[in-house]
């Protein structure tokens, strides 16, 4: 094998734009064929350069965002950082050795003495053009899931606070940039290319994506909280302000850059793009989405023929001057977001784009980052002033709107913050514009540090200042114990599959609804959020009609009709009201927590993360399920009940005409939460086919004979009924009161108790050595485990809170930003039960 002493030569030329690098190398330079056995550089051939790139960029990507993260940075700011202070580094560095190589002191040619040859050795000038060109395909893809997350039908949707509020953050910084770009070269020196292109600088500032606001959201966990669907919903409208503004502006420079019908020509192809994208590709895609059952995954024909409809619409975009990257966004769009067809695009597309070509798309362009030319030309004020009035008018084009439309200035604050913060695609834009030559250098400079360094502040300053759980973290609701027993109980339910529907349902037939003691049933359906960028949540008890919850996964239907007939068997003792949150695991809890507090829940009931089989093994085990859980019961407004549900539950013919009793065991050791577990219980004495006994766990040193007030009052009130019975068991330590749960398998099939009992009881000293679940306190969580066999619900009541809520004053939604999807509706109740 003949070893090349050299494999390229490079050399300035005049481009398009700017002087270029002129690159000349060997057409064969691709495959190394083992040349390190001959001495020969694998750096010099073009796949295992490339190969090593990627590498490269992704540990440093990944080492820089491991150490920004605590920060609250985003991983298109480690994308966007190394390779510039690497560049940095580099200089300083080369600065260095030539001071000491002036100085008289000698290196020689070990490592870092050759730094110049050393950094140019990865990224040479010959191995850029095959990374650029696979960064821009991943980054492609990158844009088209970006695409899928985006339902454009939100902005039907969305009322006239949005919209103006949407508007006005676009509005505002483009006018102030506007002007200040008009007047400025008036004012002071500056020269003719950045005259040029103040007007676009003032354009893209003025930009809020909707990818970026969600990604953001998302990021600091906010993104079903009150401010993040405001955001979400301004967002969207602040895209569709800048896609008009956009296309006149593309339509305007072509004409006046080339001639008059260029410009309409531009609009013509563009709009026969849109068209064609609308009216043939998405029917064709939405025709692909049906054939996919809803949990089941696309086929890999389907799939490809996805993304062989993604590389059309690339090149058709390329093709007609526009990015190849706007027609994948557009045909992201036009798929169908959410499951089975945009979350699993998603699922397959998302982690090689995102993961490892997309930073290799920022990494090229940071590498071109020059800190040190700004400050070279002689409009670095006047470029500065521009995007500094543009972040300015959009913190004040938020800010105030939203205060005048009822949010608070404490929550408009980070909101506005929000609608500042830049990202991945305002990046992208300022490398278009660098490559195209529409900015200089410096300006390109300017826009990314200035970027990076606000969002960089924004980011944990509005995770400092934006508590979602702030709204409801301060109130409480009143307790069943505290609650007038022939008052109206509310009772929230959480179902997360439709395998939770038989066991809730025979819950609440369970708890006896009646004309003189009425239910009202808060349904919760949750979903995960899959293939969208929007959370939802959304009123489903006043849509009418199937053709309402279309948009809706086909399981809010069924739970709903379940819960419809339980209403309907109930009629005049059961309002049911139904409501459907997608949002992620990590923030369920913030929409549960919220329908308390708006509804006036008195307990929420949420199903168990753990599903038995029916030989009484664990059959499902869902981890993000208990997350949610352990989030409810450390900051509900209201009561918790956890149901473990073992299948007793499930079937409600002996609970409505069986001919032997459903067996319940109240099982009291003392406590507010026994009390509340105590007081719930009583509410399913007045049912025909339910026996309830109630077991009461003394330690053997208590010689009082007064009992606990809920013990006394269950007596009192309840001793006559044929199907109650009371006992009392005395025992000295954990093994006694082992030994009574023991006895409990085979004469129960629900039992009820609290999560925490008396402090320091000495009945459960020693079984929290060998808590799993601590959700459901000492004993529930011994209860919970395979040596039982009947259903279990756990019950904690609420802890004091700062504030109550009258549940018959119930203040209504502050803003109407609710669901980014749907109004969301207010308490409407029974009215006279007769």
């Amino acid at each position: 094998m003949v070893k090349r002493k050299v494999s390229a030569s490079a050399g300035l030329v005049q481009g398009r734009y700017r002087q270029e690098v002129f690159i000349c190398q060997f057409s064969d330079m691709i495959n190394s064929k083992g040349c390190i056995w001959s001495g020969g550089d694998p750096f010099s051939f073009s796949l295992p350069l490339v190969l090593a790139q990627l590498i490269f960029i992704f540990f440093v990507t990944r080492i820089t965002f491991a150490l920004i993260r605590p920060l609250k940075q985003s991983m298109i700011s480690a994308q966007l950082i190394h390779l510039p202070l690497i560049t940095l580094c580099c200089k300083i560095y080369t600065m260095v050795i030539v001071g000491l190589k002036q100085a008289g002191i000698f290196l020689g040619r070990s490592g870092l003495g050759r730094n110049r040859e050393y950094s140019a050795s990865m990224f040479r000038p010959g191995g850029r053009v095959v990374l650029q060109t696979i960064a821009d395909l991943g980054f492609m893809f990158h844009v088209f899931v970006l695409g899928v997350h985006v339902d454009p039908t939100m902005l039907r949707r969305a009322d006239r606070n949005a919209l103006l509020i949407g508007a006005s953050c676009f509005a505002l910084p483009f006018a102030l940039g506007g002007l200040a770009s008009y007047t400025l070269p008036q004012l002071t020196i500056i020269d003719e290319a950045t005259a040029h292109f103040l007007p676009f600088i003032a354009v893209v500032n003025s930009t809020s994506f909707f990818p970026v606001i969600t990604s953001l959201l998302g990021d600091l966990k906010i993104l079903n909280s009150e401010i993040g669907r405001i955001a979400t919903l301004a967002s969207l409208v602040n895209d569709a302000c800048i896609y008009v503004v956009s296309i006149l502006v593309t339509t305007v420079n072509a004409s006046a850059s080339y001639s008059k019908w260029n410009g309409a020509l531009s609009i013509a192809w563009t709009g026969t793009f849109l068209i064609v994208a609308v009216f043939a590709v998405r029917p064709f895609v939405k025709q692909v989405a049906r054939t996919i059952p809803e949990r089941g995954s696309m086929r890999e024909s389907q799939f490809l023929m996805v993304a062989v409809l993604a590389l059309i619409c690339g090149f058709i975009a390329e093709s007609i001057g526009q990015p190849a990257a706007l027609g994948t966004f557009i045909l992201g769009i036009v798929v169908p977001e959410g499951p089975p067809l945009g979350s699993s695009l998603i699922y397959k597309i998302d982690t090689l784009c995102t993961g490892l070509l997309l930073p290799a798309k920022f990494a090229i362009s940071g590498f071109s980052l020059d800190i040190f030319a700004i400050g070279k030309g002689k409009s670095l004020l006047g470029v500065e002033a521009v995007i500094l009035l543009g972040y300015l008018g959009k913190f004040a084009g938020t800010l105030v709107p939203a205060v005048h439309f009822g949010v608070s200035f404490r929550d408009a604050v980070p909101l506005a913050l929000i609608m500042c913060s830049k990202g991945i695609i305002e990046a992208s834009l300022y490398i278009g514009f660098k490559d195209t030559g529409v900015i200089t250098n410096e300006a390109y400079a300017l826009l990314l540090i200035t970027m990076l360094v606000i969002t960089g502040i924004m980011r944990p300053l509005i995770w400092y200042l934006y508590d979602p759980s702030r709204r409801y973290s301060g109130y409480r609701t009143n307790s069943i114990q505290h609650l007038d027993p022939t008052s109206e109980l509310r009772v929230q339910v959480c179902i997360h599959n439709e395998d939770n529907v038989p066991s809730i349902v025979n819950l609440l037939e369970a708890s006896n609804p009646s004309r003189r003691r009425p239910i009202t049933v808060f349904v919760l359906n949750l979903m995960e959020l899959k293939g969208s960028a929007a959370a939802l949540l959304v009123a489903t008890h006043n849509r009418k009609g199937k053709a309402k919850l279309k948009s809706l996964p086909s399981r809010t239907e069924h739970i709903s009709n379940a819960f419809n007939i339980l209403a309907h068997r109930n009629q005049g003792s059961m309002a049911v009201q139904h409501f459907t949150s997608i949002v992620p695991y990590a923030t369920m809890h913030d929409d549960i927590c919220t329908i308390a507090v708006d509804k006036g829940v008195n307990i929420v009931i949420i199903p168990f993360h753990k599903q038995w089989a029916i030989d009484g093994t664990v059959g499902a085990n869902f981890p993000a399920i208990r997350m949610v859980n352990q989030q409810v019961i450390h900051k509900a407004p209201c009561s918790v009940g956890i149901l473990v549900d073992r299948g007793q539950l499930a079937d409600n013919t002996q609970i409505l005409f069986g001919h032997s009793f459903f067996r319940v065991t109240m099982l009291y050791l003392g406590g507010p939460d026994d009390d509340e577990a105590l007081a719930y219980c009583c509410r399913m004495l007045g049912h025909p086919h339910i026996s309830v006994n109630l077991i009461w766990l003394r330690h053997s040193s208590d010689t009082t004979e007064k009992c606990p007030d809920m013990i006394h009052w269950f007596k009192a009130n309840n001793m006559d009924a044929g199907r109650v019975t009371y006992k009392e068991e005395t025992v000295n330590d954990a093994v006694g009161t082992t030994q009574v749960l023991r006895s409990l398998e085979d004469s129960s099939d629900l039992c009820i108790t609290g999560r925490d009992h008396e402090h320091y009881s000495e009945l459960t000293l020693g079984i929290n050595e060998w808590i799993e679940c601590p959700e459901l306190g000492f004993i529930g969580d011994m209860l919970a485990t395979s040596d039982y066999s009947f259903s279990l619900l756990v019950v904690q009541q609420i802890p004091p809170g700062t504030e109550f809520i009258n549940i018959q004053a119930l203040k209504p939604v502050s803003s109407s930003f609710y669901s980014a999807s749907g109004k969301y509706s207010q308490h409407s109740g029974f009215g006279s039960y007769g």
